[in-house]
C-alpha cells in the first residue's frame, strides 16, 4: 500500500514539473506513470497556404511545420538546412503541387526522406495553359486540396481518420460559405468594373471563377522573377487607359514600386499597404490574413471596395 502511494506521488510530481517545463521531467517519464498519450502525426507542409489546410484538416491529431514563413515568395525559395532536418524527421510531407515548389524533389533527396508526399493539386481542374499554380484562389479548387490532404492524412494514420473526416466536413463547409460570399459580393459589382490589374499572374483561377476581366501585371508572369520590357510597360499603360481599369492592386509578399510607377502613368490609384492582396502568401500570425480564409476574404473586400468605388 505504502509503495502504491509512493508510485502515485512520484507521477503527480513528475506530471507538475512537466507542466512547468522542469527539464528534469522528460516525457517518457510522465508517460511511464500513467497512460502513454497519443503520438501526432509530423507533417510538413510547404506553403503558407498548404499549411493552414493541414492544420485545420489534422486539427491536435498532427504536428506542422510550415517551410515557406508568410511573406516570403514560394517562386524563388531557397530551402535552409532546418528545412531539411525537418523533412528527414516528418512522415508526411504535402505539398501545393503543379510545380510551384521547384525545389522540393532535390530537397527531399537531401533529407533522405522515405516517408509519403501528398500533392495537393490532385484532382483540381487546370487552366487552359496548364502551367498555373495558384490553384487556391478557388475556393471550389481548395476544396480539393483539402480532400486529397484528408486522405493522405488518414492513410498515414488510420487511428484518427474519423477525426480528420470530420475536420474535413466541417471545414469544406466553411469553403462553401467563402464561394458564396465572393459569388455575392461580385453580384453587386457592374460587370463593366470587374477589371484586375496586379503585381504578378497569381489570380487566374479568381479571375475564371468570379468572372472578372485580366487586364495585366505588372510582373508579366505567373513567375515573380520576370520583368517587363519598356515595350511592356507601355502597352500595360496603354490597355489600363484604354479598359478604364481604376486601380493597380499590390501584393503583400512583393514590393510595390513598379506598381507605383505605373499607376502614375496611367492615372489610377495603388492599393498596397495593408490593402495588398496576399497573392503567393498569407498574413503574419494575427493578422486578418494569417489564415486561407482571412486572406481570400480580404482580397474580396479589398477589390469590390476599390473596383466599386
Amino acid at each position: 500500500m505504502k509503495r502504491q502511494r509512493n508510485i502515485l506521488l512520484s507521477a503527480i510530481l513528475l506530471a507538475g514539473l512537466a507542466a512547468c517545463g522542469h527539464p528534469g521531467a522528460s516525457a517518457s517519464a510522465v508517460a511511464g506513470a500513467g497512460d502513454v498519450g497519443d503520438k501526432k502525426l509530423a507533417v510538413v507542409a510547404t506553403t503558407p497556404q498548404v499549411a493552414d489546410f493541414v492544420r485545420e484538416i489534422g486539427g491536435g491529431d498532427v504536428t506542422v511545420t510550415q517551410i515557406i514563413k508568410p511573406g516570403v515568395d514560394p517562386h524563388d525559395y531557397e530551402p535552409t538546412p532546418a528545412d531539411i532536418r525537418a523533412i528527414g524527421q516528418a512522415k508526411l510531407v504535402v505539398k501545393n503541387g503543379v510545380n510551384l515548389e521547384r525545389w522540393l524533389g532535390r530537397t527531399i533527396r537531401s533529407a533522405g526522406f522515405t516517408g509519403t508526399v501528398v500533392d495537393s493539386s490532385r484532382g483540381v481542374p487546370l487552366r487552359a495553359d496548364g502551367e498555373d499554380p495558384h490553384i487556391w484562389h478557388n475556393p471550389l479548387n481548395a476544396k480539393i486540396m483539402v480532400t486529397d490532404i484528408e486522405k493522405g492524412l488518414a492513410a498515414a494514420d488510420p487511428a484518427h481518420s474519423r477525426a480528420y473526416a470530420g475536420n474535413l466536413a466541417a471545414y469544406a463547409a466553411e469553403l462553401d460559405r467563402l464561394d458564396a460570399g465572393n459569388v455575392a459580393a461580385f453580384a453587386e459589382l457592374p460587370a463593366g468594373d470587374r477589371k484586375l490589374v496586379t503585381n504578378h499572374d497569381a489570380f487566374g483561377y479568381y479571375v475564371d471563377r468570379y468572372h472578372l476581366q485580366f487586364v495585366g501585371s505588372v510582373i508579366p508572369s505567373m513567375d515573380t522573377s520576370a520583368e517587363l520590357s519598356a515595350k511592356q510597360l507601355d502597352d500595360l499603360v496603354a490597355k489600363i487607359k484604354a479598359t478604364g481599369t481604376k486601380a493597380i492592386f499590390t501584393e503583400s509578399s512583393l514590393p510595390p514600386k513598379t506598381a507605383d510607377a505605373i499607376a502614375r502613368q496611367a492615372g489610377v490609384k495603388v492599393i498596397g499597404g495593408e490593402d495588398a492582396l496576399y497573392g503567393d502568401s498569407l498574413g503574419p500570425p494575427g493578422s486578418p490574413g494569417a489564415t486561407y480564409l482571412g486572406a481570400e476574404e480580404h482580397n474580396t473586400r479589398v477589390i469590390v471596395s476599390a473596383l466599386g468605388g
